[in-house]
């Protein structure tokens, strides 16, 4: 019979509505459930065992119900804190209203399929780079604050904080407590991871834990934690249990310690070391500065000590004279040039006047020259011809004679009796009469 719909004037009952979500759930069928026991309740007189199943991943947990021969059965696998895996079908309890897991198998999950899990996804991220050295940052050298999330008063956030407090004693912390293993670790380490990632006076974040089981250090090779650590911002440093164990979280952490006490001395430089170094490197520094000025200064008086600087006068002197010697040659040697081309020039002019007209004139020879018309006097610039035979004169030209001590004017003139006063056969000649 199907039931009216409700509304405000015809509401269901509780009754009809708890007994509605129990036929639905009844309707579900029976599952397989992996997680972790939070908590283990065994009441002898009802004979009914109370558990709480945790995922460990997430804050997400289911009540289951089991008979207490089941539990009692199960021996050391069913204790809280342990990996299991349940069969069973949900039920909804009228009473109460609650819902819960009615189981009837129990399993604990071996430490091989944990293990062989654990492979599986540590494959799966070393494929997305997850692993991939070149993304690793290094921590600060001498961080200002480091975040540290361990457990609440335990041996792994003493080695931690006592061994970096000796080395560098003016370190600072910020100290999450957290639970290291069940089913509680993993969500408290996701929020304290996420608060120190947050905080900008945190340089590096420490995880710490000491050593356990495979089943203990399971919560720090938790696929979401390790997505976690490598999504933060800051540099991460896992430092969890001994040397053989090594959770997922150390192949993605930035540095991975092998114990927390190896964290505790790598966090933080060795104040007396670092004095040491320092005093060290200034004693080189100091030699090495004394050694530079020892060595320019003995190059310094070397140079000093040579002869251009220590008597600088002397190279002066000595191209001064160098340069007087030169000059004087120079002089004697412009001096002889101009004699020499002296007497070439006296040579040349004697082979010239001894050459020359004036001195044939002086001789006794003559030079004639016919007058042009209008040129008596020389002066209308005409050029005078120069008489070379007879028969340039006619008779009435003009004539210039011209001797060694000046010029005599003459006319050409026709001799009538050269005829009779020349032998016969000889040729005309015409005579020039003085004026």
């Amino acid at each position: 019979m199907t039931s009216p719909p409700t509304s405000e004037d015809t509401p269901w009952p509780v009754r009809t509505v708890a007994r509605k979500i129990a036929e639905w759930v009844d309707r579900l069928g029976a599952v397989w459930v992996e997680g972790q026991l939070a908590q283990v309740t065994a009441r002898p007189g009802t004979g009914t065992a109370f558990l709480v199943l945790r995922d460990p991943a997430a804050d997400v947990s289911l009540q289951l119900t089991a008979p207490i021969g089941l539990v009692r059965e199960g021996g050391p696998a069913v204790a809280e804190g342990n990996r299991v895996i349940v069969h069973g079908k949900p039920s909804f309890f009228l009473g109460r209203g609650t819902l819960s897991l009615r189981v009837d198998q129990i399993r604990a999950v071996g430490l091989g399929e944990l293990l062989a899990r654990i492979e599986r996804l540590r494959k799966l991220l070393a494929a997305e780079g997850l692993f991939d050295r070149s993304r690793k940052r290094r921590p600060p050298f001498l961080p200002g604050c480091i975040g540290l999330i361990t457990g609440r008063a335990s041996a792994a956030e003493h080695d931690v904080v006592s061994n970096a407090t000796a080395r560098w004693p003016s370190v600072r912390f910020r100290i999450e407590h957290t639970a290291t293993q069940g089913a509680l670790a993993v969500p408290q380490i996701l929020d304290a991871l996420g608060a120190l990632d947050r905080d900008p006076a945190v340089d590096v974040i420490v995880l710490a834990r000491g050593g356990g089981s495979v089943e203990d250090l399971l919560p720090f090779s938790d696929e979401t934690l390790c997505r976690a650590v490598f999504a933060c911002r800051t540099p991460v440093v896992s430092a969890i249990g001994h040397e053989p164990d090594t959770p997922l979280v150390d192949h993605v952490a930035d540095v991975r310690c092998s114990t927390p006490t190896e964290a505790g001395r790598r966090l933080v430089p060795d104040l007396a070391e670092e004095t040491a170094r320092i005093a060290g490197l200034r004693d080189r520094a100091r030699r090495a500065l004394s050694g530079w000025v020892d060595r320019e200064q003995r190059l310094l008086a070397a140079l000093r000590a040579r002869p251009a600087l220590a008597d600088p006068l002397r190279g002066l002197e000595a191209r001064h004279a160098e340069v007087e010697r030169l000059g004087a040659a120079s002089r004697t040697s412009l001096e002889r040039g101009l004699d020499r081309r002296a007497t070439e020039i006296e040579h040349l002019r004697a082979r010239l006047t001894t050459l020359g007209p004036a001195a044939t004139l002086a001789r006794g020879y003559a030079v004639v020259q016919r007058v042009p018309a209008g040129g008596a006097d020389g002066g209308s610039g005409v050029a005078w011809p120069v008489l070379r035979s007879v028969a340039d004169a006619h008779a009435g030209d003009r004539l210039r004679i011209r001797v060694v001590d000046g010029a005599v004017p003459a006319a050409v003139v026709a001799e009538e009796d050269a005829g009779a006063a020349e032998p016969a056969g000889a040729p005309r000649r015409k005579k020039a009469s003085g004026s």
